[in-house]
């Protein structure tokens, strides 16, 4: 499995964005999918996590009510629609793959930079 990190970009506070996380190969609609992040000089992150089905998610509590995850297992791609956006939320994310969604994440995208203007 391939997966691809897109629709980062530059915002200013308040704004929103949504990355998609698009995947090739594999069987990709049976995996749960996280969005991590990992911001200069920090420890990766992560920030949300939906079941294959889509039917469950869980959030951060830096993220919750804030952030949201969804998929579309027709297009292979998972969504993290991101509003309110703040300074602290500038950072790489990155999309990855749970293959047999027991928490260990399998297959990492590149990552697509978020940058938050104050």
């Amino acid at each position: 499995v391939q997966l691809q990190a897109s629709g980062g970009g530059l915002v200013q506070a308040g704004g929103s964005l949504r990355l998609s996380c698009a995947a090739s190969g594999g069987t990709f609609r049976t995996y749960a999918v996280g969005w991590f992040r990992q911001a200069p000089g920090e420890e990766r992150e992560w920030i949300a996590r939906i079941s294959w089905s889509g039917v469950t998610t869980n959030y951060a509590d830096s993220v919750k009510g804030r952030f949201t995850i969804s998929r579309d297992n027709a297009k292979n791609t998972v969504y993290l629609q991101m509003n309110s956006l703040k300074p602290e939320d500038t950072a790489v994310h990155y999309c990855a793959a749970d293959q047999r969604s027991d928490f260990h994440y399998d297959y990492w995208g590149q990552g697509t930079l978020v940058t938050v203007s104050s």
